[in-house]
């Protein structure tokens, strides 16, 4: 249990939460674990078996203060809200930024620069890691490219100029992408990337795994009251979470390809773990997607200090602090996004 920014993020199963006077109070084994005025909260965000007195549902609804509720790994599943205004204020700001491609730029430079940057920072770290084991020369090319494109979309550019930079930085990534694996190089080559079906192992992995992190990037902005449906880097089309993909971009070095890629060079999955279907997409066995999904949970768990708020959290927690910061933008609390950058 940990309080960031106002909002208190409720993880110990089978915790209880019930109002004593004007306070939210936490019990374990009915034990008090952390008891705080309500006033000081602006939600409540439960995951998994996390339960909670109707006195005090009542209670939050009356004073604001949203409750959620996620599985333990992250899938939203409701909110309790009182009938009040500002989620709809909130999306209703959202939406005009959306329609206006200059905000929609301005709003899409920082998700861009923190992918671009988290990307460069991967093949940093596999130069001082791994120099030994890579085309150091290859992955060091690829580095100071992205540095270059960094430097251009860190200005005021159109939307569509910017997308056609975060183009070319993944390509310079993804080329450079089959260095990165040092172990198990027969059954583990990667080419390009492919998607929708993904076309070998490596991609397999990073699909799945995609797709794991969009789900909880959108019940994180689902939590603050975000549309997960309308982007600003990812236009609107029907049925894509376009928002939840926009805040993805800056995570999927730093939490989805770095796991990837430790899964393999640690041995921990194998070819014999996929199968390739007729149409010739490449499927995990059910072995492999839950040693992928017991990865994945033990990486959320890891905790990092935020680079903007310089605060210790798990990885997990980063979605709900980043859909936070954005919400709190969108609606003037602060100045900017700041995107997560790794460091």
């Amino acid at each position: 249990m940990k309080k960031h920014l106002n909002t208190l993020f409720v993880t110990t199963q089978g915790a209880y939460l019930a109002k004593e006077g004007e306070t939210v109070v936490v019990r374990v084994d009915k034990k008090t674990r952390l008891q705080l005025p309500v006033h000081t909260l602006d939600g409540i965000v439960c995951f998994g078996q996390v339960s909670m007195s109707p006195f005090l549902m009542g209670f939050c609804a009356e004073r604001d203060v949203t409750v959620s509720f996620l599985t333990e790994h992250g899938r939203f599943l409701a909110r309790v809200q009182g009938p009040v205004s500002g989620n709809v204020l909130l999306r209703r700001e959202q939406y005009r930024w959306a329609d206006d491609l200059r905000q929609s730029a301005h709003m899409a430079r920082p998700v861009i620069i923190g992918k671009v940057s988290n990307c460069r920072k991967v093949l940093r770290r596999v130069l001082r890691d791994h120099l030994d084991k890579v085309d150091g020369d290859a992955v060091k090319a690829a580095a100071d490219r992205i540095s270059s494109i960094l430097m251009h979309v860190k200005i005021d550019i159109p939307l569509d100029k910017m997308r056609g930079f975060e183009g070319e930085a993944a390509q310079v990534y993804f080329r450079v992408f089959d260095h990165l694996i040092v172990a198990q190089k027969d059954d583990f080559s990667f080419h390009e990337r492919s998607r929708r079906p993904p076309l070998d192992l490596v991609n397999s992995l990073l699909s799945f795994t995609y797709m794991l992190l969009m789900h909880d990037i959108r019940s994180a902005l689902e939590c603050v009251g975000l549309d997960p449906a309308v982007g600003f880097l990812h236009r609107d089309r029907p049925g894509r979470p376009s928002l939840a993909l926009d805040m993805m971009e800056e995570f999927r070095p730093y939490v989805a390809d770095r796991l990837v890629l430790s899964l393999i060079n640690l041995g921990q999955v194998n070819r014999k773990g996929f199968k390739k279907a007729a149409g010739g997409a490449v499927i995990m066995s059910d072995d492999t997607r839950k040693t992928l999904l017991v990865a994945y949970q033990k990486r959320k768990q890891d905790i990092i200090t935020h680079p903007f708020l310089r605060e210790k959290m798990p990885v997990g927690l980063l979605f709900h602090t980043q859909a936070l910061l954005l919400a709190r933008y969108i609606r003037g609390d602060i100045d900017g996004y700041p995107v997560f950058c790794w460091q």
